[in-house]
């Protein structure tokens, strides 16, 4: 008679566990889980943050002076420097942040955190879900004080357009951070990594136009960044910051910020379920 009532209890239990945590409160509630564990390891040493934003800050206070005096002979919907800069080292630490996210992952896969994490029952999509929300909340805090930094030297733009472009900028942060995590998990080592990472930046940031305007370079090279999915991110953002919201290159920048993000979080999951199995 009491067999039963085990039995039962059991195989409900076990279904509780077969979707692998992918209820929504099951995914939320692991998510929040790792998330703390991950912001509390980030608090532990906040200086992680001020030195994310460093190289940002260093081009807008260095680069903007000598920007300024050129301004007028560039093509540009803005003939403020500052308004045409920040847009574009917001995207660049969108991008640049995040790729680097997975070298703390190589370091839990080495200290036997993320096994440990795999042995729990809690859902390996929160295993991602957890670090990518850790790194967007350390994204909003560096683009928030470059913003800031930003309209203390001379930025002006749409406040509503300035928070799009930040939305923008986190879709962005989000798959990039979501690569670099599925990167590190299959190269599991800094040495691979690293030039990976440094060879896939270097056109991105030539070819986005978050420094210099494509229009100043041959028509060839400008064809060519058509073809940069971050060109049209970056303009997306410069066009918000001016309350541009209706035009085509918005519209292209948003789409592509999405797409972005769907895809590093489907790369990013699958690898997490793979290490799982």
């Amino acid at each position: 008679m009491t067999a039963a009532p085990s039995v039962s209890t059991a195989s409900a239990g076990s279904a509780r566990q077969e979707p692998d945590g992918l209820e929504p409160n099951g995914l939320v509630r692991d998510a929040m889980i790792v998330y703390r564990r991950q912001i509390r390891m980030n608090l532990r040493n906040p200086a992680w943050v001020l030195i994310g934003v460093m190289q940002p800050v260093l081009y807008l206070v260095l680069f903007g002076p000598l920007l300024k005096p050129l301004v007028g002979s560039f093509d540009l919907p803005t003939d403020n420097p500052y308004t045409f800069l920040v847009p574009g080292l917001l995207v660049q630490l969108g991008m640049f942040g995040a790729f680097f996210a997975g070298f703390g992952l190589i370091a839990e896969w080495r200290e036997g955190v993320v096994e440990a994490e795999r042995v729990t029952p809690a859902s390996r999509t929160a295993l991602l879900v957890g670090r990518l929300a850790r790194d967007l909340s350390l994204l909003l805090t560096q683009a928030l004080i470059l913003v800031g930094l930003g309209y203390w030297m001379g930025m002006r733009g749409d406040v509503l357009g300035i928070v799009a472009g930040i939305v923008i900028t986190l879709a962005v942060g989000g798959a990039c951070a979501a690569a670099s995590n599925a990167l590190a998990l299959t190269t599991k080592s800094e040495d691979v990594m690293a030039p990976i990472i440094n060879m896939v930046m270097m056109p991105v940031l030539l070819l986005s136009g978050i420094m210099l305007p494509m229009t100043l370079g041959p028509a060839w090279l400008e064809s060519v960044s058509d073809f940069m999915p971050f060109r049209w991110v970056t303009d997306a953002v410069r066009s918000t910051f001016l309350g541009d919201f209706g035009s085509s290159g918005v519209m292209w920048g948003v789409t592509w910020a999405v797409a972005l993000l769907a895809l590093g979080v489907w790369w990013g999951t699958a690898v997490f379920r793979k290490e799982n199995s």
